[in-house]
């Protein structure tokens, strides 16, 4: 059966002759990125979403991007830095994309992230279907 290295007992010395046993284990909250905390967040937000609108969620794909193009899109007027929605076309379903680095820096609490993005997803997901923000998620913008 195997274990993990931490629980091993068997490991060399620790002055870069051999293995190595990890500094923390991974159940610790430092073990994870804020990357992997911001994706976590996003896809609580969608779960949440799909449980309220299951039909309008499910055909919709969700990613994360760290940074957006630096090119905006023709048909956008004022293109929003945070998110960016794409409709359905060819057989490739509709898109949510949420930027991640300037989600993170225009909030300061990892409370305010969590709004932000729940705000942004409901945004996008309203854009999509022609519907305002509010019939999404009606604690959209509080």
């Amino acid at each position: 059966m195997l274990q993990p290295p931490w629980t091993n007992h068997v490991y060399r010395n620790r002055h870069g002759r051999g293995m190595r046993t990890p500094m923390f284990g991974t159940r610790l909250p430092r073990y994870r990125t804020r990357t992997g905390m911001f994706d976590d967040m996003v896809a609580a937000q969608v779960r949440r979403l799909h449980e309220a609108w299951p039909e309008l969620i499910r055909p919709l794909q969700f990613a994360v991007e760290d940074v957006p193009p630096s090119d905006p899109a023709p048909w956008q007027s004022e293109p929003s830095m945070t998110s960016r929605c794409f409709p359905a076309s060819h057989g490739i379903p509709a898109r949510v994309v949420l930027y991640r680095m300037p989600l993170q820096t225009e909030t300061r609490s990892k409370l305010e992230l969590q709004l932000a993005i729940r705000d942004e997803i409901a945004a996008r997901v309203a854009e999509l279907y022609g519907r305002r923000p509010e019939e999404i998620d009606p604690d959209w913008g509080l």
